[in-house]
């Protein structure tokens, strides 16, 4: 076969043209950008074709998810539903008193907060498991923030007006994430950055219940590791024996129930009915032996009644409004994230969805709702939403049984707990954030990404060392310098020809894969944006220097002629983007060497396609479908040349 025919046969080659996207007018390309930014899950298709009426009834439904299983409620639901809300509020109900103690609040807040927010929550929110109330993190984070500016001993009612403003701006913060449907911004704190962040905070958290555990009366107000034990080693004449050794037993009889529930999940009841059975023996056995002239130190009387409006408390002026924003934005962030999470998770083992943007502003609204009720910052917990799914939840109806029950509570148990020990609230706290320590997520997270794992241990050696907020800071700040890095530091790999087939893979992660003489394929892994121009420009013609240092050495037969850039992972492009191949265009011609695009998406072909005014970037035989064609194509001219044919 002569030559001529072999060039004829090559150029008759089929090659698929690259076609840019079909012509949309400026206008609806940003309408739909904007909808698949904030409207991914498109919640108005459902309206789509529907009567008027109907359309009424399904905007009710979605506003309020109690009108989509209210109607068709059962007495099967109901009996499930009771047990499980009598079952939650045995373990909320001491948790809600603890909790507060722990953000230095009367006890009693906590079981307002128990009660209104869950009752909110049963009418906006969408998940069928998630318990409402108090939570660990959320009620430290408050107490120490506000602590700094507001000594909850000397002036406890400016601390408590603080208080009910920060879960008002914690609410408002929410609430408004989810109207404007800017849920993705909590996307911020990955996994890695929770995990190491909540380990830390229940250490701190339980180093924090040292001061009950121990029976100290002159306490740390800092929360570091350092101060925490410090005072605790500085202070061992205050040590109270009997205080060590109530402490102790609880703390025994609460991590055996909770280790007996994790074994046989049967036996949630267990871990759930402990805390409350702990409260009652307690109290019990303080009353029976005069605890408090022990040096047992007890709760005290507490208010009766159903929660106080608190309106008038809110602070919206003045110099303490800074901390009070402060303060809600971060309980606000760390609460919702807490809460979404877990009613995902439970929502996953059910398979039904639950709607991100619906629960921010579900959860939003009942804290703004819980400011103006002497309620503080409440969200889904997860130990609570853990039993009340064991427990058989069918529907959110489980919370309205739990706040029922905490109003009779307070309406009339209140007098029962005048004698119950300080000691056994810091072990139900200690047991609670147990929990929250998860060694296997660690473990893992070192194996998969490395970069992860430093972020996690930042976020766990800061909450420690420094503070709860500085330590969240730090770690959300690595985070963001890692997709920082990733945006401008994007991968380019060299590729390969599989033998035998028209496949092109990873040079490095592929041995078999050869190098195609004459050519350097590109593979660009990232969008291309102008603040990652420069570095690409720079890494690309280090690509090209490095091919011919190898040529100096003799390792290759072929000079380069051809520098192919796989555009396939490139999903966008600016203006910057173009103008990058623009001038690596000019300066590889100025070598001999010729530039060539493969497969450039929708947006990327369309936006070269505008900007290419003599630049040539759209011309045939510079742009091809896949990287097998373009060699196949670019070879045969290289073989026609050769032989003394264009």
């Amino acid at each position: 076969m002569s030559s001529d025919h072999q060039c004829l046969e090559m150029a008759a080659m089929e090659v698929h043209k690259v076609v840019a996207p079909p012509h949309e007018s400026s206008l609806k390309k940003l309408k739909g950008r904007l909808k698949e930014t904030f409207f991914p899950d498109d919640p108005l298709r459902q309206f789509k074709g529907q009567p008027g009426k109907k359309k009424l009834l399904l905007a009710a439904q979605y506003v309020f998810p109690v009108l989509q299983w209210g109607p068709s409620y059962s007495l099967k639901l109901l009996k499930s539903d009771v047990v499980a809300g009598l079952t939650i509020a045995s373990l909320a109900i001491p948790q809600g008193i603890s909790y507060a103690k722990l953000a230095n609040l009367p006890p009693i807040v906590g079981l307002y907060s128990s009660f209104v927010p869950p009752l909110v929550y049963a009418v906006l929110g969408s998940s069928r498991d998630l318990a409402v109330g108090p939570v660990s993190i959320a009620s430290l984070i408050m107490g120490s923030m506000l602590r700094q500016e507001v000594s909850p001993a000397k002036e406890p009612t400016l601390f408590l007006q603080l208080a009910f403003s920060s879960t008002f701006f914690a609410g408002l913060f929410q609430a408004s994430l989810g109207i404007l449907r800017l849920g993705f911004l909590i996307d911020f704190l990955s996994k890695a950055t929770l995990i190491g962040f909540m380990a830390g905070a229940a250490i701190i958290v339980s180093l924090q219940q040292l001061k009950a555990l121990l029976g100290i009366t002159h306490f740390t107000i800092q929360m570091g590791l350092v101060p925490v034990l410090t005072s605790v080693f500085h202070r061992t004449n205050e040590w109270s024996w009997q205080t060590i050794l109530m402490g102790f037993s609880f703390l025994v009889l609460l991590l055996l129930s909770r280790y007996v529930s994790m074994r046989k999940p049967k036996l949630f009841w267990v871990s759930a009915g402990a805390p409350l059975v702990s409260v009652i023996l307690s109290t019990l056995l303080v009353f029976a032996f005069k605890g408090q002239r022990h040096g047992i130190s007890v709760i005290g009387k507490l208010q009766e009644g159903l929660n106080p409006p608190s309106w008038s408390m809110l602070h919206f002026h003045g110099s303490h409004l800074g901390v009070v924003v402060k303060t809600g934005f971060i309980t606000g962030i760390i609460s919702l994230t807490e809460g979404i999470a877990v009613g995902r998770t439970f929502a996953a083992l059910k398979n039904y969805q639950v709607d991100g943007n619906k629960e921010m502003i579900a959860i939003g609204l009942m804290n703004m709702v819980g400011s103006s009720t002497s309620c503080y910052v409440t969200t889904g917990a997860f130990s609570r939403s853990a039993v009340n799914h064991n427990a058989g939840a069918k529907t959110a109806a489980s919370n309205i049984i739990m706040a029922v029950t905490v109003m009779v509570t307070l309406l009339f148990l209140m007098p029962l707990f005048q004698y119950t020990p300080n000691v056994v609230l810091g072990a139900i706290i200690v047991t609670a954030v147990v929990g929250l320590i998860d060694i296997p997520s660690a473990y893992h997270i070192w194996k998969i990404d490395k970069f992860d794992f430093l972020v996690l241990l930042c976020a766990f050696l800061g909450v420690i060392f420094i503070s709860v907020q500085e330590g969240l800071a730090i770690a959300v700040g690595l985070s963001i310098f890692k997709v920082l890095l990733q945006i401008t530091r994007p991968k380019t790999v060299a590729l390969g020809n599989i033998p035998g087939t028209d496949v092109y893979r990873n040079l490095v992660q592929y041995k078999e894969a050869a190098r195609v003489p004459g050519f350097l394929i590109l593979s660009i892994e990232a969008p291309i944006n102008f603040a990652n121009t420069n570095y690409l420009n720079e890494r690309i013609m280090r690509w090209i220097e490095d091919y011919e240092a190898d040529e100096e050495y003799g390792e290759k037969q072929c000079s380069l002629r051809f520098v192919i850039l796989d555009l396939s992972a490139v999903s966008a492009i600016d203006t910057s983007g173009v103008s990058l191949f623009k001038d690596l265009r000019k300066t590889v011609e100025s070598k001999g060497i010729e530039l060539v695009l493969v497969n450039p998406l929708g947006e990327v072909m369309e936006k070269l396609q505008r900007a290419d005014s003599g630049h040539h970037l759209n011309r045939p035989d510079c742009l091809f479908l896949t990287v097998g064609e373009a060699v196949a194509t670019l070879f045969s001219t290289i073989k026609c040349q050769s032989s003394g044919h264009v």
